[in-house]
């Protein structure tokens, strides 16, 4: 009989990993009416993270409704005029973001028109991955550079 180390020379081996998805942690935080008027008259601008969409659509998910209903709020409150930025990472190319963030941005001008807010009062425009908050390295910043902005006109 041969050792135990001959044995083994005539056996596969196989490593199996299962990897398992798990739902992306969402930190849903939605701007109030008074943090977006706050936030509006010190720096003519707020970022908006609760609002969602799939990837590569431009259509407003169900959850975004705590963050329409407080930017209608702010708007129903102020006679303000103002521009919805839309805003992506750079993820895909650029003649394609373009226009995505420019359409996630009318969606958001035309859902919040539902709430009697003036059609004048709001232009939609897009900026794709031309504004980033952070690096496009990795996905906590790319997280960052996805988002809808409220302008001061």
């Amino acid at each position: 009989m041969g050792d135990v180390t001959d044995s083994m020379n005539d056996r596969v081996a196989v490593l199996v990993e299962v990897l398992e998805p798990k739902a992306m942690e969402q930190n849903i935080v939605t701007v109030d009416a008074d943090a977006i008027s706050k936030e509006l008259a010190a720096n003519g601008a707020v970022s908006f993270y609760g609002l969602y969409f799939d990837t590569d659509k431009a259509v407003i998910k169900p959850e975004s409704k705590p963050q329409l209903d407080e930017m209608a709020k702010y708007l129903k409150g102020n006679t303000a005029a103002v521009y919805i930025v839309g805003h992506t990472d750079t993820q895909g190319v650029l003649d394609y973001n373009m226009p995505l963030s420019g359409k996630r941005a009318q969606a958001v001008v035309d859902a919040l028109k539902t709430y009697g807010i003036a059609d004048g009062r709001l232009i939609a425009k897009g900026v794709g991955p031309l504004a980033p908050r952070a690096s496009n390295a990795a996905e906590a910043g790319r997280s960052k550079n996805r988002r809808v902005e409220m302008v001061l006109r």
